[in-house]
């Protein structure tokens, strides 16, 4: 894989140099980050305007990890993953209205970590992909990591862009949950899966009318129908 570089973002340095450790085994650049606000300040810096993707903790000092999203996201799409001890819904749902890509609880494997990156960039790399997918005034663009609705731009997050690219390539298909973690996360998934309704929730939500085309089939999942 291309040597992409990604900010660990943690005030524990055992906790950094663990995740760095096994990021550099597989091959990624890593840049390290003791508090929100030096996370900030690198990934502002000329000299990091290549960071593929952040990991970020959220129980900082100085800026916590839902400051430190929210301030990046006015400014970038970077994939983020979010490290917290708590497993709580409420903190969860906090971390997808933020546009956090993946939310993982401490404590958790480092294989587990390195998998969820490395899969997020695959797909963020536009490997493999159509260019161009459209369907019912749904068009969306891989190349340009773009979706719009009767020609107007809509903002999505990473997952839900490529849920939406999942529902689009199989239209009329039933899709059941764990087939959805399966192909969108790309990892075997031992979370609670209403992370998937609460995606497809924010995701008609950002369709609008179009939020119909994606049927639920209670008891299994959901189908993409125009």
């Amino acid at each position: 894989m291309e040597k992409f570089k990604i900010l660990v973002v943690d005030d524990e340095s055992r906790m950094r140099k663990l995740v760095k450790d096994f990021l550099v085994r597989s091959g990624f650049v890593v840049v390290e980050a003791g508090d929100g606000e030096e996370a900030i300040d690198l990934f502002f810096d000329e000299k990091n305007s290549d960071i593929s993707l952040i990991i970020l903790d959220v129980m900082m000092p100085k800026m916590n990890g839902w400051e430190v999203c929210k301030e990046i996201r006015r400014f970038s799409k970077v994939p983020i993953i979010m490290l917290t001890a708590k497993s709580e819904e409420s903190d969860e749902l906090q971390g997808f209205d933020l546009g956090v890509d993946e939310y993982i609880s401490k404590p958790f494997s480092p294989k587990i970590l390195v998998a969820r990156v490395e899969a997020i960039l695959r797909r963020t790399s536009g490997l493999n992909k159509a260019d161009i997918i459209s369907a019912g005034g749904i068009e969306l663009d891989n190349a340009a990591h773009q979706v719009r609705i009767d020609g107007e731009s809509i903002e999505l997050s990473f997952k839900e862009f490529e849920l939406l690219n999942y529902f689009l390539l199989n239209q009329g298909v039933a899709l059941s949950r764990e087939n959805i973690l399966n192909h969108v996360w790309n990892y075997d998934y031992f979370g609670d899966a209403r992370t998937i309704d609460t995606h497809v929730k924010k995701l008609r939500s950002k369709l609008g009318e179009k939020g119909e085309y994606i049927k639920t089939i209670w008891g299994m999942g959901y189908k993409f129908e125009v």
